[in-house]
């Protein structure tokens, strides 16, 4: 790439709008994944009577076990709404930029 496209693809405001969009779901993202793996991590160290509990009276399985199991989906949903995200307006929006920059 040319230093002139990427000079024209830096002064382009869909490409500042491009970065504050992907940075900001990039931020609230990660809070969010932070938040429940440290959460988790939390309920072990300081409340692992309560994780270990069964689920029910006659259940062998401890309530930590789809709270763990949870955690783990939440961190797959949530990469799938990035790549949702990234497939359906960053990636289309970054080919604009590019494309007229090219001009």
């Amino acid at each position: 790439m040319s230093k002139a496209i990427a000079s024209h693809i830096q002064n382009n405001p869909k490409y500042h709008d491009l970065i504050k969009q992907r940075d900001s779901l990039a931020w609230t993202l990660t809070i969010i994944v932070c938040v429940i793996y440290f959460g988790f991590i939390l309920m072990v160290a300081f409340a692992g009577d309560f994780l270990t509990t069964p689920l029910s009276a006659t259940s062998v399985i401890p309530i930590g076990m789809p709270i763990g199991v949870g955690v783990i989906l939440a961190s797959c949903i949530l990469t799938g709404v990035y790549v949702g995200r990234a497939n359906n307006t960053f990636d289309p929006l970054t080919k604009e930029i590019i494309e007229e920059a090219s001009k």
